[in-house]
């Protein structure tokens, strides 16, 4: 499904910082867009940043019930610096909050938290009842063979075992 990303360019608090870059909303079926504005509020400009796909993968679903269980539910969107004229490059939007927070974890992409529209809260739903398969937990059995009888990888090959396995040889001794 195509989203529109809406953007919000505030004044900086500091005189360091020129101005402040927020997703606030999503458009959801939105046409292309490259920083059209939106609405003009004195210094608070909104633009539609861009527009791109939301994914959804059967494989994921888990993490979108994660993410349609929190108290707001949201979409992620992921930015970082622009290489072009536009302030910045809007990435990826996502369902999963586990793929916006491997995004997140990086450092070099700014991710934001936009709550979703509820049409599209139902979309992502509907995909999750069609697709969603709960895993069964099966827990690993251990073998019975016993793994401390044999001791590889102990001391240095150079020293005879009769010798304390876990000193250096000195260069007095000699490979046998």
């Amino acid at each position: 499904m195509p989203l529109g990303i809406v953007i919000r360019r505030l004044p900086g608090v500091t005189r360091w910082v020129q101005h402040v870059w927020k997703a606030v909303a999503v458009l959801p079926g939105a046409p292309e867009a490259d920083w059209k504005e939106l609405r003009h509020d004195g210094d608070t400009v909104e633009f539609h940043a861009a527009t791109l796909p939301l994914e959804l993968f059967r494989t994921d679903t888990e993490a979108y019930l994660h993410g349609l269980s929190a108290k707001v539910p949201s979409i992620y969107v992921v930015m970082r610096e622009a290489e072009s004229a536009n302030p910045l490059d809007v990435v990826l939007v996502t369902a999963s909050p586990y793929e916006a927070q491997d995004y997140a974890d990086t450092g070099e992409e700014l991710v934001e938290k936009v709550p979703m529209p509820e049409g599209l809260i139902a979309w992502i739903r509907d995909f999750i009842e069609r697709h969603h398969e709960d895993e069964v937990f099966v827990k690993r059995k251990r073998k019975n063979t016993r793994v401390d009888l044999k001791e590889d990888g102990i001391g240095d090959a150079r020293i005879r075992q009769v010798a304390d396995v876990y000193r250096a040889p000195s260069s007095k001794e000699t490979v046998h």
